[in-house]
């Protein structure tokens, strides 16, 4: 019996740990900053694109049959030869009327990761969602410590107990660990989804800003700094798009530690583009300072 909660003990225990990635912090190509998914640009070729010249089909040969084992019905099968069948015909194309030449590019380059870096909203909301990422960690750690030493208790006892006394032990460890560990995987989504509403307020903020600078320069194409071999420095907007970042955008609302993002969307107290002055007491305890200084007065 002892043995078996030992066993148990150990798979629960590397089992538990539950996956605290969060979306914002995602190690990427990018030195581990958040990159807005819609801000990639998309690949634009300047180049006109070459006539594509229909030709027959070439006849493609069935390659031979590889040698079966004697005698089957499946090494009959292989032996046969495959049919080479015809292609359908296909329609040939009508040519496309002439059309307005696309106008020739303006283009400037842009590095979203140190972007980020300048952004307050986005380090004050990192460093939020980083603690109670840390603290889940240090619960996880706790409760793990309190499984190995009820589980010695029991192993140390195991000789002076019965059989059901034991039984009930373990099934009181057990139930233990499995409400634990649900409740670690309930802990970890919401930081996650909270870090979703966090970093997809500077997301989309992010993504009108580069469209507004880029207009004011003339810029009908962005490139990522970081895709680009070279670039002069009048070519990059990043400077200009994080001073507008933290001019228009300088704190961004966080579902408290507490509240689950997905609830608080039920109830319709989440603030939206729809419903923006919603839960003014609870958006006033979740949301990140705009100033450092204000940092230990507004931490959870």
């Amino acid at each position: 019996m002892v043995n078996k909660f030992g066993l148990y003990i150990a798979v629960a225990g590397a089992f538990l740990v539950p996956s605290l990635t969060i979306a914002a912090h995602a190690e990427d190509a990018n030195n581990g900053w958040f990159i807005p998914k819609n801000s990639q640009p998309k690949p634009v070729s300047t180049a006109p694109k070459a006539a594509v010249k229909h030709t027959a089909a070439p006849r493609v040969m069935a390659p031979a049959p590889t040698p079966a084992d004697e005698g089957g019905e499946d090494g009959d099968m292989q032996n046969q030869p495959q049919a080479v069948l015809p292609l359908p015909p296909v329609p040939k194309p009508a040519a496309l009327p002439k059309s307005n030449t696309p106008p020739t590019a303006v283009i400037g380059v842009i590095s979203v990761p140190d972007v980020m870096r300048q952004s307050v909203a986005a380090r004050e909301a990192e460093k939020v969602l980083v603690e109670r990422r840390d603290q889940l960690q240090k619960d996880v750690q706790k409760e793990q410590k309190a499984w190995r030493a009820e589980q010695q208790q029991i192993q140390a006892k195991a000789k002076t107990m019965t059989d059901a006394q034991l039984q009930e032990r373990g099934r009181k460890l057990q139930a233990r660990v499995m409400n634990a560990q649900k409740d670690f995987r309930n802990r970890s989504r919401i930081i996650q989804e909270s870090a979703q509403v966090a970093f997809g307020q500077v997301e989309r903020e992010l993504i009108l800003l580069i469209q507004n600078v880029a207009e004011s320069h003339n810029m009908n194409l962005v490139l990522h700094r970081e895709q680009v071999a070279l670039s002069v420095n009048e070519l990059d907007i990043s400077n200009e798009v994080a001073k507008e970042l933290n001019k228009n955008l300088s704190s961004v609302f966080i579902p408290a530690a507490d509240v689950d993002p997905e609830e608080l969307a039920k109830s319709g107290s989440m603030p939206t583009t729809a419903n923006p002055d919603a839960s003014p007491k609870a958006a006033a305890n979740s949301v990140v300072k705009k100033a450092p200084e204000q940092q230990d007065n507004g931490k959870k």
